[in-house]
């Protein structure tokens, strides 16, 4: 997607994606690292996803 940032997310041991769904996003491309084995697919709000992480580590 021209004049897009590239963040180099397949490179990394593990990713996490906070998404409300599988859908194609605004370009209408697909994207291959949903379907990577290392990522991880948190479904909802990102707002909500993150402040449910935050509580979840901090009982630790």
């Amino acid at each position: 997607i021209y004049g897009m940032p590239i963040l180099e997310v397949d490179r990394a041991k593990q990713t996490i994606v906070i998404k409300r769904g599988m859908s194609a996003g605004f370009a209408g491309v697909d994207n291959e690292l949903f379907y990577k084995a290392k990522t991880t697919m948190l479904f909802g709000s990102a707002k909500d996803m993150v402040a449910k992480l935050v509580s979840e580590v901090k009982q630790l």
